[in-house]
C-alpha cells in the first residue's frame, strides 16, 4: 500500500501569484493531470495546501500544513504525519509530466530506505520522491533547529540516488521531473502537451 501526496502550497510569484498546480497545460490543469497519473500508481492520493478551497471538490483529502510557514519541508511533514501507510511519495504542484514508470521505479526503490530521491544533471528533486515515515523525527529536529532546506535534511537520513540514466531509461521523453516555475517554462509546457498528449 502506498500513498501520493501533492504539495500544492506554493505561490507562483513569477506567474502573478496563482497556486501553480492550478496552472493549465493542455486541455488540463496540472493538479488534475497529476491526479490522474498517481491514482495509477497508488493506493491513496492527498493534496497538502492551506488553500482547502481551491482543491475540496477534487476528491481527494486535503491536509492542511502540521506547521505552517516551514515550506516544503513542512509539507513532507505533513504528509508523512498524515499518511496511513509507511511511505510516501511527494511531488510538487508544479509537475505537469508525471511519470508512471518512473514513480513506480522511486517507490521500489524506496522500499529499503528513508528516502528514494532521483538525481541528475539538475542535482537532486526532493519533491519528486518516496519518502519513508522514519524521515518523522529528522525532519522535526530539523525544523524545530530552524533548517527548512529540504536538501539539508538528506544527510541525516539513508538515501537511495536514483540515477539519470535510470529516469531516461524509464522516461525517454525526459519529461517527468520537468516543472513550472516562470511564464517561460508555462509556454514550453502548453508546448510539450500538445506533443506528450497526443501519444496517449
Amino acid at each position: 500500500m502506498y500513498t501520493a501526496t501533492i504539495l500544492a502550497g506554493g505561490r507562483g510569484r513569477r506567474l502573478g501569484g496563482v497556486s501553480k498546480a492550478l496552472l493549465s497545460v493542455g486541455e488540463r490543469r496540472i493538479i488534475d493531470r497529476q491526479l490522474t497519473t498517481l491514482r495509477s500508481v497508488v493506493d491513496h492520493v492527498a493534496i497538502v495546501t492551506n488553500d482547502h478551497m481551491h482543491y475540496v471538490d477534487l476528491g481527494v483529502p486535503v491536509w492542511p500544513d502540521a506547521l505552517p510557514g516551514t515550506g516544503p519541508l513542512g509539507g513532507i511533514l505533513t504528509a508523512l504525519l498524515n499518511a496511513t501507510t509507511s511511505q510516501v511519495l511527494v511531488v510538487a504542484g508544479d509537475m505537469p509530466f508525471l511519470n508512471t514508470r518512473v514513480l513506480a521505479h522511486l517507490l521500489e526503490a524506496g522500499r529499503r530506505v528513508d528516502v528514494a530521491i532521483p538525481c541528475t544533471g539538475d542535482g537532486l528533486h526532493p519533491l519528486c520522491a518516496s519518502w519513508g515515515s522514519g524521515c518523522i523525527s529528522p525532519i522535526r529536529r530539523q525544523i524545530d533547529a530552524g533548517m527548512l532546506k529540504v536538501v539539508e535534511i538528506l544527510p541525516k537520513l539513508n538515501v537511495h540516488e536514483v540515477t539519470s540514466e535510470e529516469i531516461l531509461a524509464l522516461d525517454p521523453e525526459n519529461t517527468a521531473l520537468f516543472n513550472v516555475n516562470t511564464p517561460e517554462d508555462h509556454a514550453r509546457a502548453r508546448a510539450l502537451a500538445e506533443r506528450h498528449d497526443a501519444h496517449r
